[in-house]
């Protein structure tokens, strides 16, 4: 009898490990976050950062980002400004009113880690690789972003630097 138990538990272990499914950790984003961007002038942050995050640094191909941005929430430290960037002439917030990143790739790199996928601004999707780190509680990232790829404020295309640094901080929680 003891010599039909280890082959039959052996059986039920490899039976029950093929349905087993392999999941990615789920993070949820945690207050304190920020999205800086920088173009000299001008400058700010947005706000109303949502989505989904999927990520396992042992199971790159099963993890994901899905996240957006409320445009409205811009704020350049200036009214006048914020309203300027809301408007048709800039990112046309009423038409357009988030900016979203969706990956379909992440790998790990020297540095850290890249996700590469597509960033929807202003009506406009373009493959974007985004290079991060993560230290087990915060996502850290920069890349820039020509404003001109997007369509926004193209009849100033000499007002303000087209090419915007973006830096993202996003902590995060089980």
């Amino acid at each position: 009898m003891k010599k039909l138990i280890y082959p039959a538990a052996a059986v039920a272990l490899l039976f029950a490990s093929a349905f087993t499914v392999i999941r990615s950790q789920d993070w949820k984003i945690a207050e304190g976050y920020s999205i800086k961007f920088d173009g000299g002038d001008p400058s700010g942050e947005f706000g109303g950062l949502k989505g989904a995050i999927s990520f396992d640094a042992n199971d790159l191909a099963n993890s994901k980002f899905s996240t957006s941005i409320d445009v409205a929430s811009i704020n350049t430290g200036n009214g006048m400004k914020n309203t300027h960037a809301k408007s048709e002439k800039w990112f046309d917030a009423a038409k357009y009113p988030s900016i979203t990143f969706t990956s379909s790739s992440i790998a790990k790199t020297a540095s850290g880690y890249a996700a590469t996928g597509t960033l929807d601004m202003h009506g406009v999707q373009k493959p974007v690789t985004i290079p991060f780190t993560f230290d087990g509680s915060t996502f850290k990232g920069s890349f820039e972003v020509n404003r001109m790829d997007y369509n926004v404020n193209t009849a100033e295309p000499a007002h303000g630097s087209q090419k915007f640094k973006v830096d993202i901080t996003v902590p995060v929680s089980k």
